[in-house]
This record gives C-alpha cells, structure tokens and sequence, in this order.
C-alpha cells in the first residue's frame, strides 16, 4: 500500500472519529438514559448513535471493507480491510460527566493494525497515526515520554480492582511500588496520555478489541509500545500494557517478577 493511500484513509479515520464524538457531545453531562448490554456494560442512545454514523460513512467510502464495532457487530467478516469501531470508550466516565471518554476508529489490513484515530471530544483532541507516517496531536508531532527509570514514572490504570480479578495483581503491586506516581486516567484516553508524553505507562487488565484497535499504530508511531500482559503486540490479548519504549524492558520484568 502507497504512503498515499495510507494518508487518505489516516484522513477519513480522523474525520470519522472527529464526526462521531461531535455526536457524543450532544447528549454529554445531559440526563442520557442508560442501559445495561448482556456484559452489564453500560450503552446509551450516544453509543449507537455515534457507532451507526461512522458504519454508514464507511459504507458510502468504502463499500468492500469490513467492519467491526462494539455495539452492532462485524459485517463482511474476511475483507482485507477491517474498520474497528469503539464509538464510546469510556462509558462509564461519559455517563458520569465525566470528560475522559474517546472515540476510537482503527483500521486493520490482513490483521495488521495499520491507521489509528482517537478523539477526545470534551477537550478537542484528536490523535492519529498511520503505519510509517508518525503521530500527530492536534496537528503536531507527538511523540512518548522520554522517562528511563521505573523509579521516575508515572503509571496509571482504568480500575485497580480489574487487577485482581483478573490475576494481575501481584505484578500491579509490584509495578506500582517501583513508580513514582500511580494514577487512575482510564480507558483508552490513559494510553493516549502515554502516546502525547503525558504519563510513561499504561496498564489495563481487561480489553476487548475494538478497545485496542486504534492504539497499536498510535502508540508506535509515538516511539512507544503497545502489547499484552505477555509483551506480544497484538488487539487480541484480552489486556494491554503501554510504556514509552525507553520503560518496555524494565516493566516487562517487573510484570515478570524478575
């Protein structure tokens, strides 16, 4: 695939999350019914709403590709090309009011994440990366911290509790008595906090695929990582974990025990 055609689709996954999170903001801090999916996740009229926009401007653009989205499935499953849709990340804050919600828009080619763009409405943010084409926060470079030390990180998380539950605990305490600082900045808008500089890693113990799908290219296109628990890059871990790169090896041991 051209540098080009990489640009145009960089281009419509921006515009795609920019739309959608215009859409979110009209029932945010508003008294949006909420209700609770088989998960006991919770999903309102702004979810779908956002979701079936971008599925139809995908439709019209680009008719063979597949997608992928939280709330209304896959559609064309084995096209080339997979659009993976989260049209709220961070339900649970959007439903409070609170302003650390994104929208996701990443696109795979044969399996390979390759185009990723996060908006974060409340604050006017949007981020996107293609393969090989850098990362770009609001229109500049950004690029991940430059923190060497454990010691001297910033580490955050969405809900300490996901940690135990989900047999990760030892290796968060761990981690978190060798950081300067553990925050709670959660969803995908903790790992774009790693991707523009702002904090040095991100932990999630639990994560679907379209909650990943936007960050892989976002994150290396930074300088930093993204993977499992295990240190594989990959949507499908079921868990992530994103450091600057400079802090990969010490978090991957300490995660380790070693």
């Amino acid at each position: 695939m051209s540098t080009e055609d990489l640009s145009h689709l960089r281009e419509f996954a921006t515009e795609l999350a920019y739309l959608a999170g215009r859409v979110t903001l009209r029932y945010f801090q508003t008294d949006v019914g909420v209700e609770l999916k088989e998960d006991q996740s919770p999903v309102t009229i702004a979810d779908r709403s956002a979701e079936r926009l971008m599925r139809e401007l995908i439709e019209q653009k680009y008719p063979h590709h597949s997608i992928l989205g939280e709330e209304e499935g896959e559609t064309r499953p084995g096209a080339s090309f997979r659009w993976i849709l989260d049209p709220i990340d961070g339900t649970k804050s959007f439903v409070a009011g609170v302003p650390m919600y994104t929208v996701l828009v990443g696109l795979e080619r044969d399996g390979v994440p390759v185009v990723g763009a996060v908006a974060i409405p409340p604050s006017n943010e949007l981020i996107s990366a293609a393969t090989g084409q850098g990362c770009l926060w609001n229109g500049r470079r950004a690029r991940a911290s430059t923190t060497r030390e454990l010691s001297q990180a910033v580490i955050s998380t969405t809900d300490v509790q996901h940690m135990y539950e989900n047999n990760k605990g030892p290796a968060f305490d761990r981690l978190r008595n060798r950081a300067r600082m553990v925050r709670g900045w959660g969803d995908a808008y903790g790992h774009m906090l790693v991707a523009t500089g702002r904090i040095d890693v991100m932990l999630d113990a639990l994560m679907s695929p379209w909650d990943c799908g936007a960050l892989v290219p976002i994150l290396q296109e930074s300088g930093a990582t993204f993977t499992d628990w295990n240190g594989v890059t990959t949507i499908y871990g079921g868990n992530a974990v994103s450091t600057n790169g400079f802090l990969y090896e010490q978090v991957m041991q300490t995660i380790r025990g070693e």
